[in-house]
């Protein structure tokens, strides 16, 4: 978290809904070297009950065009994210897009172009590389617990019944679990086995009077070893987050990082008990007993952390946005091979493939 005597990097955030309020603020204002300095929001009153030293603005275009902002955060309706971005590196500044970083690869091959001619730092935050559940893993299967993996099985579950009045779950571009969750169980994929040779999918609407899919069930097809992917809206009582299959045994994280759920109670990220994870990762080495091992803190400040420091120019951006284009590929071949019934590859080139393994 540490940094320099420089003065804080001037960040406006666009949107404050629940990606806005509940994450970005939170994390911006947490991060030594970054002032949030202003908030794009229709309402100023909403924005003041949480942060009254901060400018509200009504208009994003606004905010987009002020002299005072560096960094512009984009946490708006994903719909809006490609045009919001394309407008913010146009005005000469440095963007930051929640997930989905577009809704689909034409539009995200677009803002690779126009990051790389205006010079201007362009990532997507994928705050989940920073779960403590993910790192448990992470870290296991690098040391070589399971040996090679060959089974791997990622699982967003929650028990939401009612269908609930939000973008999200209405029929509108950008709306739907795979949307939601599926940047998330796919970068943390890509981080650990690389490109998928192809996706095989089945996006469901299960809730009754659902709009959009709400179950989503994805394979990531690596040859030797299969990567599964899930995600569903009707899961009571919770579920494993992750199990791990390799030719020397296996892992199994049964508990999901906590950092969410201490934003939601308003704790200040970095305090004492800040990403802590009282689950323990279970490794089960051939037929020995179950081993538990300490799940690492999490911590989402370092990716803002790493923001600003790829803006001050002495570190890599955390994450470059040729990952985010592969995420977008993934997502995409998922949603033909549900529409489609048959396993798709990923629309990439054969150049934009090594330009993703060289930043890796």
């Amino acid at each position: 978290m540490s940094s320099t005597n420089s003065p804080p990097l001037p960040v406006g955030l666009i949107g404050y809904g629940y990606a806005g309020k509940t994450f970005h603020a939170p994390l911006i204002q947490a991060t030594p070297g970054l002032a949030l300095a202003a908030v794009a929001c229709s309402d100023a009153d909403r924005v003041h009950r949480d942060l009254p030293g901060v400018e509200v603005i009504a208009d994003a275009a606004q905010l987009i065009a002020s002299a005072n902002i560096a960094l512009v955060v984009i946490a708006s309706p994903n719909a809006s994210h490609a045009g919001l971005a394309q407008a913010a590196l146009a005005a000469g500044k440095h963007v930051v897009v929640d997930k989905p970083f577009t809704l689909d690869v034409a539009e995200a091959r677009a803002l690779l172009a126009q990051a790389e001619q205006a010079g201007r730092q362009l990532s997507v935050f994928q705050n989940r590389r920073w779960d403590s559940d993910f790192l448990a893993v992470k870290q296991a299967i690098e040391r070589g617990a399971v040996g090679n993996v060959r089974h791997f099985e990622s699982h967003f579950d929650r028990y939401r019944p009612l269908v609930r009045a939000r973008w999200r779950e209405q029929a509108v571009p950008g709306a739907g679990i795979w949307y939601d969750l599926g940047p998330h169980l796919v970068d943390q994929a890509l981080q650990l086995f690389g490109l998928p040779q192809r996706v095989t999918a089945t996006l469901a609407i299960q809730r009754a009077d659902g709009e959009v899919a709400d179950w989503a069930h994805v394979l990531l097809d690596y040859g030797s070893a299969q990567v599964i992917l899930h995600a569903s809206m009707l899961v009571a009582g919770g579920s494993v987050r992750f199990i791990v299959h390799g030719d020397r045994g296996s892992l199994c994280k049964r508990g999901a990082d906590r950092q969410e759920t201490q934003l939601l109670a308003g704790m200040t990220p970095g305090t004492p008990g800040w990403g802590e994870d009282p689950d323990p990762l279970l490794v089960f080495a051939g037929e020995q007993p179950a081993q538990s091992v300490g799940a690492p803190a999490g911590d989402y400040r370092h990716y803002y952390a790493g923001i600003r420091d790829a803006v001050a120019g002495r570190a890599a951006n955390p994450v470059p946005p040729i990952q985010a284009l592969a995420v977008m590929a993934v997502l995409e071949a998922a949603l033909a091979s549900s529409r489609e019934g048959c396993a798709r590859p990923l629309p990439l080139t054969a150049a934009e493939c090594a330009a993703w393994r060289r930043q890796r």
